[in-house]
C-alpha cells in the first residue's frame, strides 16, 4: 500500500500531555477548594472570582487565535483546561462556554466582526457565554424553534423565548439562533434559521428579559423573553437562513470540550474513592480490602482509561481536519458514562458520609449526572451512532 504524502495524520500523544497547562490550572483550582464551591452552591452564586482568575491566567482564550490576542492552542489543550479544573474538584461550567460559541464567530463571522469581539472577549473586558438555542416547547428538535428574527431596515426585531440559557446573567454578548424564514417556506428544515451575536448589554430592558430558573445545579441557567427586541443588522453571523449549519459546525468541538469536565469528574471521583476506602476501617479492616468496594472502583477507573482513550483520538482527528462526528459523539457517550459510573462507586465508597456536604461528592455526584442530559443526551448520541454508524434507519 503506497503512502500519499498529502495526507493529514491524526498523531495521540499517549503521555500526560500539556504538563505545563496542567500544572499552572491546578495552581488556580488550588485558590478555590470544596469550600469555595459549597459556599457558592448554597448561594446559588456563580464563581465570578474563578472566572476572573481564569481569565487572567489567559485560559480561557486559549482557542482564540494571536493575532485576536488570544493564545492560539489547539482543541486537546483547551480540553485539558476543562479537565483539569474538573479533576480539581471544581466545576468548568461558568467557562466553557466562551471556548465553543467563539469557534463559530471564528469560523463564520466577518473580519470586522472578529477585530471588534475576539481581542476585547481574549483580554476579558467581553464576555460570551450565553448561548441561545433551546426553547421550552422544541428542546433539541431544534429546526423547528419558534424564536423568530424579522428583518426591519438596518436592524432584525426578534420574539420568543429560550431556556436552559445558562450564564445570561453574567454575560455581555449571546450568541443567538432564530428563525428567520418560516418553517413552512423553506425547502428543507434546516434551511431559515440564522444566528446572531446579541450585545445583551443594551438588550436587556429594551426588548430581552432574563429570569433565572432554580435547578438542581449551579449552573446559574435561566430562561430569555425577546419582546420585539431590536438589534442592528451586522449582528447576523455569515449569511442568513445558515445558521443551523454554522452552529452543527461547531459540535463536535463542544462534544470534545464538554467531553474532558466528564473525564476530570471521572479521575476526581476514582482518586477519591480510592483515597477513602484505604483510611476508612470497619470491622478492623480497611473497606477497601472488600472486593464489594473494589470492584465498582476499579470497573470505574477501567472505564475512565477507556474514555479518555477514545477523547484523544477525537481531539486529534479533530486537529487533523478530518471528520470525527463518530468520535465526538461516543467520547461525549463514554466520558459521562464513565463519570456517572465514577460518582456511583464514590457515593457507595463513602456511605453515608457521602451525603454530607463538606465532602464535596453529592454536589460533583448531582453535576456529573447533567452529562448523561445535556448538552445532548445519551439517547440522541446512541440515534446518531445507529443511523449515521451502523446504516440503520433513522428513529426520528
Amino acid at each position: 500500500m503506497s503512502h500519499d504524502p498529502s495526507r493529514t495524520h491524526a498523531v495521540i500523544d499517549l503521555d500526560e500531555d500539556y504538563p505545563e497547562i496542567r500544572e499552572g490550572v491546578q495552581r488556580i483550582c488550588a485558590d478555590y477548594p470544596g469550600a469555595y464551591w459549597r459556599a457558592l452552591d448554597e448561594k446559588e452564586a456563580y464563581p465570578s472570582e474563578f472566572v476572573q482568575a481564569m481569565t487572567d491566567a489567559g485560559y480561557l482564550s486559549a482557542l482564540i487565535p494571536e493575532q485576536y490576542g488570544g493564545t492560539g492552542l489547539p482543541l486537546r489543550a483547551a480540553g485539558v483546561i476543562l479537565e483539569e479544573v474538573h479533576a480539581s474538584g471544581g466545576n468548568a461550567s461558568a467557562t466553557h462556554a466562551q471556548m465553543y460559541t467563539m469557534g463559530t464567530v471564528l469560523r463564520h463571522g466577518s473580519e470586522a466582526q472578529k477585530r471588534r469581539y475576539l481581542p476585547e472577549i481574549a483580554a476579558g473586558r467581553l464576555r460570551l457565554q450565553a448561548f441561545g438555542v433551546t426553547e421550552p416547547t422544541t428542546g433539541t428538535d431544534t429546526t423547528k424553534l419558534r424564536t423568530r428574527a424579522m428583518r426591519d431596515g438596518d436592524t432584525y426585531v426578534i420574539n420568543g423565548q429560550k431556556i436552559w440559557t445558562s450564564r445570561a446573567l453574567y454575560s455581555d454578548l449571546m450568541l443567538l439562533l432564530a428563525r428567520t424564514t418560516p418553517l413552512e417556506e423553506v425547502r428543507r428544515k434546516t434551511e431559515g434559521l440564522s444566528v446572531f451575536l446579541v450585545d445583551m448589554r443594551t438588550a436587556v430592558g429594551n426588548g430581552m428579559t432574563i429570569r433565572p430558573i432554580k435547578a438542581m445545579i449551579n449552573h446559574n441557567t435561566t430562561e430569555v423573553f425577546f419582546d420585539n427586541l431590536r438589534i442592528p443588522a451586522d449582528s447576523l453571523i455569515g449569511e442568513e437562513g445558515r445558521g443551523f449549519r454554522y452552529i452543527l459546525d461547531g459540535m463536535n468541538a463542544e462534544r470534545i470540550l464538554v467531553s474532558h469536565e466528564s473525564l476530570g469528574d471521572a479521575k476526581w471521583f476514582v482518586r477519591t474513592a480510592s483515597k477513602y476506602a484505604g483510611e476508612r476501617v470497619v470491622f478492623d479492616r480497611p473497606i477497601g480490602m472488600n472486593q464489594g468496594i473494589q470492584f465498582p472502583i476499579a470497573r470505574a477507573y477501567a472505564q475512565t482509561q477507556a474514555a479518555e482513550l477514545m477523547l484523544r483520538k477525537a481531539a486529534a482527528l479533530f486537529e487533523s481536519g478530518r471528520p470525527c462526528g463518530e468520535e465526538a459523539n461516543l467520547s461525549k457517550l463514554l466520558s459521562a458514562e464513565a463519570a456517572w459510573e465514577a460518582a456511583e462507586a464514590c457515593m457507595q465508597t463513602h456511605g453515608g458520609f457521602a451525603y454530607a456536604r463538606e465532602y464535596d461528592i453529592e454536589r460533583k455526584w448531582r453535576e456529573a449526572r447533567v452529562q448523561r442530559t445535556a448538552p445532548i443526551s445519551t439517547n440522541l448520541i446512541l440515534a446518531y451512532i445507529a443511523e449515521h454508524v451502523l446504516g440503520l434507519p433513522r428513529s426520528y
